[in-house]
């Protein structure tokens, strides 16, 4: 894993503390390290060094985040916890001063936790904010063990700052300018044997995802276990980690309910990927992405498109380039639709799914051509190369402007 650049917005506006052109592309605000400098800001061995043992105390989780982000401060910056009281605080806020080089001073809120989960934030934020009002320009900072992508994902929506003991970091404050955004460990270093943490890996875990976002209702475990056709164990085992990362709530019944289906979305796109959960291979249409689409609207094999020809029935974006197309049997799909293999230069990509959820509620266009559901052609796109990232962020606003036609 290699740690990103940190790229800070000083007060003087230079970068790093460094004089204005020091490094190539810099302008006033933003710049880009040279070839030679990048090495500076690459760690192979994935972020700051951990101890032989975790920082388990509040204060040493507080000791621990204060170094990191002292040591990513630039040239001329300063930062001192202060001894002083929060108003109404427990033993668990702090306040610290961060100075610029030229004197001027903002104030960060510091919330200590150890461990940080998904459904934490929105009380971290009202927490927060509420010591905020007491302290006018001052700036929410969650100091932690370890920071999840998902709670860092949160914890940057809801506009806190953020550092954690391994070297994930994004501090922004306006005034005086200072942003410092890094990236440390992406799995806890800490975390010790027993039960895995959960993931959305998996076909149980892509069966529960795509029943609570193909359809919009509140359900009873009995019913969601028999939709998705998953076992009780696997239904409780998904259930609890998507509880735990605040991506679904129980009603008054038990049963579940999914307040944001693209949160939901955008979890599993971490876990699942179209090139990573499949076996693909790679071949050209030799005739066209047009021909490949009407021999493969009129053959009976088991397929179904995804990725931007499928978006195109909802979204257009763009004409398209390559086709991505789940199959049964590539060589058999491949044969019928006059495809050669090739290892450059392909416009298709067939492949050949660990989990059969893909052809799950798939539709069939006017012209007679199987595409995936809306909520598979979005994480496909969102886990495809180039422009497909950019194409699902197009077909997912499609998705929420017109929720009651494809989510029932």
């Amino acid at each position: 894993m290699l740690n990103a650049a940190i790229y800070v917005q000083a007060g003087s506006g230079h970068p790093l503390g460094s004089p204005a052109g020091h490094l190539a592309g810099c302008s006033e605000n933003t710049c880009s390290p040279q070839a030679a400098e990048i090495g500076f800001f690459l760690n192979t061995e994935g972020g700051a060094s951990m101890e032989a043992s975790p920082p388990l105390r509040t204060a040493e989780v507080l000791r621990a985040g204060i170094a990191v982000l002292t040591e990513r401060l630039p040239n001329g910056w300063a930062l001192r916890v202060r001894e002083d009281d929060l108003p109404h605080r427990d033993h668990l806020d702090r306040l610290a001063t961060v100075t610029a080089p030229g004197g001027t001073t903002a104030t960060l809120v510091l919330e200590v936790k150890r461990l940080v989960q998904s459904r934490d934030v929105p009380h971290l934020l009202e927490r927060l904010e509420t010591l905020m009002g007491k302290l006018p320009d001052s700036h929410g900072v969650v100091v932690a063990r370890y920071l999840s992508e998902p709670v860092r994902r949160r914890l940057s929506d809801a506009g806190l700052s953020y550092v954690d003991a391994t070297g994930n970091v994004r501090i922004n404050v306006s005034h005086p300018g200072l942003y410092i955004a890094d990236r440390g460990a992406d799995r806890d270093p800490w975390r010790g044997p027993g039960r895995p943490r959960g993931t959305l890996k998996g076909a149980p875990a892509a069966r529960i995802v795509r029943a609570l976002i193909d359809a919009d209702r509140a359900w009873p475990i009995r019913t969601l276990i028999d939709f998705a056709g998953v076992s009780t164990g696997s239904t409780y085992r998904v259930i609890e980690y998507l509880e735990s990362e605040g991506l679904i709530v129980r009603d008054d019944a038990g049963a579940v309910i999914v307040p944001d289906w693209v949160s939901v979305l955008r979890r599993w796109s971490i876990d699942y990927g179209f090139v990573g959960n499949s076996l693909v291979t790679r071949w050209i249409a030799p005739r066209g992405l047009p021909d490949l689409v009407r021999r493969a609207s009129a053959s009976s094999v088991t397929y179904v498109f995804t990725g931007t020809v499928a978006a195109a029935e909802w979204a257009p974006y763009a004409p398209a380039r390559s086709a991505m197309i789940y199959v049964a049997d590539a060589e058999q799909a491949a044969m019928l639709w006059g495809l050669r293999r090739t290892d450059a230069g392909a416009n298709v990509m067939l492949a050949e799914p660990q989990i059969d959820v893909v052809f799950t509620r798939h539709l069939v266009t006017a012209s007679q051509l199987s595409i995936a559901a809306p909520a598979q052609v979005a994480v496909d796109l969102m886990t495809g190369p180039g422009r497909a990232p950019s194409e699902a962020e197009e077909l997912i606003e499609w998705m929420k402007r017109n929720e009651a036609s494809w989510r029932r």
